[in-house]
């Protein structure tokens, strides 16, 4: 192999491979390691070098955003990155430096919600409905996150990115308040999605008919809220069982019993994750009708 970048640009090193997918001619990081009592360098592959294959599917990615979303798949993009920005440089170092995790995250939910509401759909009644109606369903949900996970003894330990991350603060961060708030955080896109169209039906309908009375303007966008309540309920668990299918092909071939692997933490977790969810996306739906119909709807 030849090294291209760093200290020993130039440089051919030999060695066994030890990575099946490397085919002559392909580019890979290189770990070189020095042995501390002999001073020997020894080489091995660390990984493929996939960027350039991740920039290219970005780019088709905005080329289609531009093509069919237009101006609004351009705020959408805006709000995206400002989320982004939120969740790198205030929640994950906010949670790092010893604060509430559950607190930090409703928080920085809102700010992500305000923030990219505004941008994408502009300052509108509609709008406001939706922001208020997921500020409320964040605040819900934290708490019934909390009750519940406090009530099922849930530690937080469900993956080895927790045990790693619980050793190398020394045991100073709070895993059971990073689950909690992992739990509100994976919730936010489609609660988004709830929200948003929730608000848009109540201003269809009170378009279409302005004598409308609140009641029955309530009523009729609820019921286009249990239907879209049904498909996105399914949405929220299939992503979570695509996200854990080798957990589960794992779980599959077990021999324990399916009430001992129901009650095993990891998997306990992810039950609990989906269900306290779709209880968010449940709630968001009267939620954000109340809110929008509240006041007079000729107002």
């Amino acid at each position: 192999a030849e090294i291209l970048e760093g200290d020993e640009k130039g440089r051919v090193v030999t060695f066994s491979n030890d990575f099946s997918q490397l085919k002559t001619g392909d580019v890979f990081y290189l770990r070189h390691l020095v042995s501390p009592s002999e001073g020997t360098g020894v080489y091995s592959v660390a990984d493929i070098y996939r960027l350039p294959v991740l920039v290219g599917v970005a780019v088709v990615f905005l080329v289609l955003l531009l093509l069919f979303g237009g101006i609004q798949g351009i705020r959408g993009l805006v709000a995206l990155a400002l989320s982004l920005v939120l969740i790198f440089y205030l929640l994950l170092p906010g949670i790092i430096k010893g604060y509430p995790p559950m607190l930090v995250a409703v928080g920085v939910s809102s700010l992500i919600i305000i923030a990219g509401s505004y941008i994408t759909h502009g300052f509108t009644r509609t709008t406001s409905a939706a922001v208020l109606g997921m500020i409320g369903t964040v605040v819900v949900t934290g708490i019934a996150a909390a009750v519940v996970v406090d009530m099922a003894g849930l530690t937080g330990y469900n993956s080895e990115e927790s045990t790693y991350l619980y050793f190398q603060s020394q045991g100073a961060l709070d895993l059971v308040g990073i689950l909690m708030s992992a739990i509100l955080i994976g919730l936010l896109g489609v609660l988004y999605d709830v929200a948003i169209g929730q608000a848009v039906s109540v201003e269809e309908l009170l378009r279409a008919d302005q004598h409308l009375s609140r009641s029955d303007l309530y009523r009729r966008a609820l019921r286009i809220g249990r239907e879209h309540i049904g498909a996105l309920v399914n949405t929220l668990a299939i992503a979570y069982v695509g996200a854990s299918l080798p957990l589960l092909l794992l779980l599959d071939n077990a021999s324990a019993p399916i009430g001992y692997i129901l009650n095993g933490e990891v998997l306990a977790t992810e039950i609990i994750r989906i269900l306290i969810g779709s209880m968010g996306l449940v709630l968001a739906v009267p939620v954000t009708c109340l809110l929008y119909t509240s006041p007079s709807p000729r107002d």
